[in-house]
């Protein structure tokens, strides 16, 4: 056992000596390189808080009946009152004959516009040269995304097109148009006799913007009730699955301004009650963000926050922008920004105070101004770019450039974090 204690000894020693020199060329790295630097970028930081929520809206169930139901609408499209909405089709062969009457009131509007165009049939030049104003009208369009005239134009190119087939088809003359007029006009009128009794319309009850998602909360919660929530009353809203009636056509939401209604905590309430209310407005503002694939962000009024509960209450936001794009929402996680910050992130290392002295011309004392900045690496050199603070998180400040010109520090710039003997202009030769 006493033979063993030198080689211990020995293995100690090495070990320490190992340690030594590790730490020893740590250091002597550190010296030969004494700067750290990272790089300014774009960065935008939210005053927020995040909750859970029900989007609410004035909806009205638009009720179906027994058979093959087509929506005609597209979702979040403005209707009048009295505009169908939906067919109901008695069976497949009523529905049949309903696309072959569609196909046929399209070309008698087509048919009728052909004739109804100047020139002469038998003129393969001006048609061709109709068609190619046509096109070039709807590519301006296109181009200025105006489509007040859209209909009007397109059947204009439709009319011509369907001209000059009929000139290189068949041939055909005006007359021989009036007649194909007068057939397809008759093919329709038969078509409508029979399936009149087949066919229902659902048409809207009034005015408003068209939603085919029935979801069910349509009964559970209004405008009227929304400002009734109680926290717990909105925990078990959001906890439930209502079936939708799988037999509507539909909803109509018949106003513009709709509601978020919010599960924040007690905290996060208060907060949102105290917020300033800015002038010419009612209520304080905030800016709704989903984090859905809707990726708007929306300007929304804080209505009421209501009382609290087991440290929690319901803030109640209205909105009215964006209904036409929201109407698939519902049960929503939200993010309620306060004020968002956008400028340039640097770490907090990064930023330095440059005192300078200054001697007031009218008397002559001596002043001190202090300057916070960065040092940026520019051609080889170290440059003090001025900066003010415009908030910060963790680890980082997001700021501003505090002047313009050369000076002004922009994203992709070079900053240093850690380093000695630090000055303006100074000669950087390693990192």
């Amino acid at each position: 056992m006493k033979q063993g204690r030198p080689l211990i000894t020995f293995v100690i020693v090495f070990l320490a000596a190992v340690l030594a020199c590790y730490l020893l060329s740590y250091a002597w790295r550190i010296f030969q390189d004494p700067f750290t630097t990272t790089f300014a970028y774009e960065y935008e930081l939210n005053d927020s808080v995040e909750a859970e929520g029900l989007l609410v809206r004035d909806e009205q169930v638009l009720s179906g009946s027994q058979g093959i139901l087509e929506v005609t609408r597209g979702e979040g499209e403005q209707v009048g009152a009295g505009q169908t909405v939906a067919l109901v089709y008695r069976d497949d062969q009523a529905q049949q004959a309903q696309e072959q009457q569609e196909a046929l009131a399209m070309e008698i509007t087509q048919l009728r516009y052909a004739i109804g165009q100047s020139g002469d049939i038998n003129s393969v030049a001006q048609i061709d040269e109709d068609i190619l104003q046509g096109l070039v009208s709807l590519r301006s369009s296109s181009a200025l995304s105006d489509y007040s005239a859209l209909e009007e134009q397109v059947l204009a190119v439709k009319g011509g097109v369907l001209r000059r087939e009929y000139t290189y088809g068949a041939e055909l003359t005006a007359e021989d148009l009036n007649a194909r007029l007068s057939d397809l006009t008759g093919q329709y009128s038969a078509l409508q006799s029979q399936t009149y009794s087949a066919v229902t319309q659902i048409t809207a009850p009034q005015a408003g913007t068209f939603s085919a998602l029935v979801d069910g909360y349509e009964g559970l919660v209004n405008p009227e009730t929304v400002l009734q929530l109680t926290p717990s009353g909105l925990t078990g809203l959001l906890r439930q699955v209502p079936g939708g009636d799988p037999s509507a056509a539909g909803k109509l939401i018949t106003s513009k301004e709709w509601y978020f209604a919010a599960l924040v905590t007690q905290e996060e309430g208060e907060r949102l009650a105290e917020l300033p209310v800015p002038e010419g407005e009612d209520y304080p503002q905030v800016t709704l963000r989903f984090a859905s694939d809707f990726a708007q962000d929306v300007p929304a009024q804080i209505l009421q926050v209501g009382p609290a509960e087991n440290g929690q209450a319901v803030a109640v936001l209205s909105a009215d922008r964006y209904l036409e794009q929201t109407t698939l929402l519902r049960r929503q996680t939200a993010e309620l920004v306060f004020h968002s910050y956008a400028g340039l992130r640097v770490p907090k290392a990064a930023l330095r105070i440059q005192t300078q002295t200054q001697t007031d011309k009218e008397t002559g004392e001596s002043v001190e101004t202090n300057t916070t900045g960065v040092y940026a690496v520019v051609s080889g050199r170290l440059e003090f770019k001025p900066v003010t603070i415009l908030s910060e998180g963790d680890s980082f400040y997001v700021v501003q450039p505090a002047q313009e010109g050369s000076r002004a520090l922009r994203s992709g710039d070079e900053v240093v974090v850690q380093g000695t003997d630090l000055y303006d202009g100074k000669l950087v030769t390693e990192f």
